[in-house]
């Protein structure tokens, strides 16, 4: 791949979007801006102090797992604390992370444009975003306390516990809302705002997987919002829906929750895939092997993902076809996961690899998402699955593919286009540093839930038999370790914020697509004027030196 160093940014007559004076000076500037940047920027802060709320939370909750019987807190707590982990894991960090963060501040400029097609609506979904973060918060101090049911919101007992479960589902119900109209934006953007030039198969890879992820978003998420809004009707009014005792049937609501649970597993993991195929190429120094491939198992991915919800549900009672269909469906959906794993191995053959901080996180993801990966297939397979059904199995293998594969994405992202967001460059021994202790500490954490999971030890219990004592020891030990790397992180990226070196060269990593071609921090509106897409996809020339070629032609 060669590139063209075109002038596509301001050649320093126009200020950078942290510097721009528009109507609003100070906080208000960004809380109503609609430029896509700054959106992109209030997201990282309100999602990273929500993500480490519920880092708290999970913290405390293996703390009281480190020996048997009660070590810290009593078992309605922990019900709590199980459930506020995972409604601010799932939709306050791993469901908006990437999109809502990186997309919004990137996807723009790798296509070409000056912002996203609906800059209002961009902000309204970070204000609808911190509102139902707030709202999940609130119902804490509430009487009645936080909601115990799990972040599944399982019928009946959602439907009978005095907690405050009617706050949590309207929070979740108004993050649904954020969450569709960012995937409506996005699509708009593709479809609507690419460059001149900017065909399908030169779309960067990043770029796939953001669209393939907004669909699902815009598809799928109005079924669970009306699924627990149908939960709220049921506590207030007593309309017989999930509860059995009314002539309900709660294996509907199995059904209907899963139908989007299972492709949002996918809006987490498909930006994260998008990363990956960003990263690789650049700290390889190779082109991406089998770009079509990639961008078609994205949509594959999308597709079949939808299908495969009640492999959830192979214990909750279901026909051997049904059985049948939804093992076969579990199968076929590993066949685009794999496609792409492939490739990025394929990439790294024989590159110049460089083991950039980015570049650590990259490969960290391929390693544990392919655990995560090849155990859900073992969960696919009927006799395995009622064995370890319901088990920490379940829960070691989700992590391996939620916080192994879309957080070890997230922190890719961050690391490989901080220097690009703020124009300041972390320290990179610390990087790395945390970086081990994060991979370390991830692999203590959760692999030993594997061998309890297999051996028998249930899932979201408060107690359990001495036997398991040794494995939540070392996981316990494990957050330790996992949170020391968080903290050191954080800490680095902040302080580079504050006191780092300033960056001024357009392209940090050597990198060939849009974002690598502008100022950095990018101006305003990214782009003087708006670049022209030439054959190769990642050769990029200005309108002006087109113009040039065809007059001189």
């Amino acid at each position: 791949m060669s590139t063209v160093a075109a002038a596509t940014g301001s050649n320093g007559h126009e200020p950078s979007y942290l510097d721009y004076k528009g109507k609003h000076s100070g906080i208000l500037g960004w809380i109503l801006s609609t430029d896509h940047k700054r959106i992109g920027i209030l997201y990282l802060i309100s999602l990273s102090l929500f993500f480490l709320v519920g880092v708290g939370f999970g913290f405390l909750m293996r703390l009281e797992l480190i020996s048997p019987g009660r070590t810290i807190m009593d078992p309605q707590t922990y019900n709590s604390f199980f459930t506020l982990h995972g409604v601010i894991m799932i939709f306050l960090f791993v469901v908006p992370g990437i999109p809502a963060v990186f997309g919004n501040f990137f996807l723009p400029i790798l296509i070409g444009a000056k912002d996203v097609a609906f800059p209002r609506i961009n902000l309204l979904s970070w204000y609808l975003y911190v509102f139902g973060g707030l709202l999940a918060i609130v119902a804490i101090l509430l009487p009645g306390g936080p909601a115990d049911t799990g972040w599944t919101f399982y019928v009946p007992y959602s439907i009978r516990t005095n907690t405050n479960v009617i706050i949590a589902l309207l929070a979740a119900f108004i993050l649904g809302f954020s969450s569709i109209l960012t995937g409506l934006n996005f699509v708009t953007t593709v479809h609507r705002l690419k460059a001149p030039g900017m065909s399908w198969f030169k779309l960067p890879l990043s770029v796939w997987g953001l669209y393939s992820t907004a669909w699902v978003q815009v598809l799928a998420t109005p079924i669970i919002g009306i699924t627990l809004l149908l939960v709220a009707i049921e506590r207030l009014l007593g309309v017989g829906i999930f509860d059995p005792a009314l002539g309900g049937d709660p294996v509907l609501y199995q059904h209907l929750f899963w139908i989007y649970s299972h492709p949002a597993v996918y809006i987490m993991i498909l930006p994260a895939m998008g990363i990956v195929s960003e990263v690789i190429p650049v700290f390889s120094r190779r082109t991406i092997f089998g770009y079509k491939f990639i961008a078609f198992s994205s949509v594959a991915i999308a597709l079949f993902g939808s299908l495969v919800w009640a492999h959830h549900m192979f214990t909750a009672g279901m026909s051997d076809t049904g059985q049948f269909v939804f093992s076969l469906l579990t199968m076929l959906v590993a066949i685009p996961s794999a496609i792409k794993v492939f490739n990025w191995v394929a990439t790294l053959y024989k590159g110049s690899i460089d083991l950039a901080t980015p570049m650590l996180y990259v490969l960290a993801f391929i390693f544990l998402f392919t655990i995560g990966g090849l155990t859900g297939v073992m969960q696919g397979v009927l006799s395995i699955d009622i064995q370890v059904h319901d088990t920490s199995f379940i829960v070691a293998h989700f992590h391996y593919v939620m916080f192994g594969g879309t957080g070890f994405g997230f922190f890719a992202a961050l690391h490989y286009w901080f220097p690009k967001m703020f124009g300041k460059m972390y320290n990179r021994k610390t990087a790395k540093t945390s970086f081990w202790f994060l991979f370390i500490g991830f692999n203590l954490l959760y692999f030993p839930m594997f061998i309890m999971g297999w051996l028998g030890m249930p899932r979201r219990y408060y107690d359990y038999l001495p036997e398991f004592h040794s494995y939540h020891l070392i996981s316990t030990i494990g957050s330790w370790i996992l949170i020391i790397g968080l903290l050191l992180m954080v800490y680095n990226l902040y302080r580079a914020i504050r006191k780092g070196k300033v960056v001024t060269e357009k392209n940090v990593w050597g990198g060939e697509t849009l974002e690598w071609q502008i100022d950095t921090p990018p101006i305003h509106e990214n782009f003087s004027e708006v670049p022209v897409i030439e054959n190769d996809p990642y050769q990029y020339k200005m309108n002006e030196e087109i113009l040039e070629k065809e007059e001189t032609s």
